[in-house]
């Protein structure tokens, strides 16, 4: 089976490198000559052109900043979906609009192809050893046909149901995240303003019940002063931006979705665009003047789980 890889930054370039090493034949597509560079070193194949990949290979999978930029690889000049055919697959792993996933599928269906949504959660780190979790959405039978392939690049793979709810469920959860993580920002800068020691803050975080995911991730980085999760303000932007579409368009009055996306447009404003996400506790660290840092921890995070074999989770019923 020829897969054919588009998209090869922060997360797509780890999602493709586990396909390697997991021994499938990989064609590769990026923007940045480098990135291309790198793969080809490792044994991928270089295409030309998205519609090559759509002309050559039997699976595509595109893992892209933003709608747009997945929308363009597909309908563009030299998009692959003209060229797609009965039998091939695309899976999108970008996180998107669930309106645009249930566009696109029915594109994809016009040709006679499979369309399955694909996003990761979990981090640039886990996505690295294969052991992001995967939510897939789409019908059954697509499902098992991608899921060994899902396994080779994720551990805990769910499917969410048809097409559009992976799409919901990915911006549910990295509004969750984003929700904790200014938390977080706020917790640490107290902690910092009033004495505390800042290593000891961390351990009483992480075995109480105010414990999570993203601090025993994201605080880690902010603690060493890097703040470097691989993942910047505009792209949280966009995603909770996604989140907060959803829930006005089913008319829950959400309170903190309004007030995080605009926390986090005012940081844009202030540090750019490009500014690493867990720097949100600029906010909070500049009006006092302080830095808050522990000593000893890392610069990035490491996912310190071995690789494992991906596996279906099934929700209890």
């Amino acid at each position: 089976m020829k897969i054919g890889f588009i998209g090869l930054g922060n997360v797509g370039g780890k999602l493709a490198g586990s396909l390697l090493r997991n021994g499938h034949h990989v064609v590769v597509r990026d923007l940045e000559p480098a990135l291309v560079a790198e793969f080809t070193g490792r044994g991928a194949i270089a295409a030309a052109s998205p519609r090559e990949i759509g002309e050559t290979c039997d699976v595509i999978i595109t893992c892209l900043p933003s709608p747009a930029a997945s929308a363009a690889v597909a309908e563009g000049a030299d998009g692959f979906l003209a060229a797609m055919h009965p039998g091939q697959v695309w899976m999108e792993m970008s996180t998107t609009d669930y309106e645009e996933v249930i566009r696109l599928g029915a594109l994809v269906s016009a040709q006679g192809a499979l369309f399955m949504e694909c996003p990761v959660s979990g981090g640039c780190h886990r996505a690295d050893t294969g052991n992001i979790s995967i939510f897939a959405g789409g019908p059954r039978e697509g499902f098992d046909k991608v899921l060994p392939l899902l396994k080779s690049m994720g551990r805990r793979i769910l499917h969410t149901g048809d097409l559009g709810t992976a799409s919901k469920l990915k911006v549910m959860t990295n509004y969750l995240c984003t929700v904790h993580l200014v938390a977080l920002a706020e917790a640490l800068t107290t902690c910092k303003a009033a004495g505390l020691d800042m290593n000891t803050t961390y351990e009483a975080i992480r075995i109480s019940s105010g414990n999570s995911f993203v601090h025993e991730t994201e605080s880690q980085v902010i603690l060493n002063g890097s703040r470097d999760i691989n993942f910047t303000m505009d792209l949280v932007s966009k995603d909770i931006g996604l989140f907060d579409e959803i829930a006005q368009e089913n008319g829950v009055p959400v309170e903190l979705s309004p007030l995080i996306v605009r926390l986090f447009a005012e940081a844009r404003s202030q540090y750019g665009d490009r500014e690493f996400s867990p720097n949100i506790i600029r906010r909070f660290e500049e009006p006092l003047g302080i830095k808050v840092l522990g000593s000893g921890f890392p610069a990035d995070m490491v996912d310190d789980e071995p690789e494992e074999p991906g596996y279906e989770v099934v929700p209890r019923r």
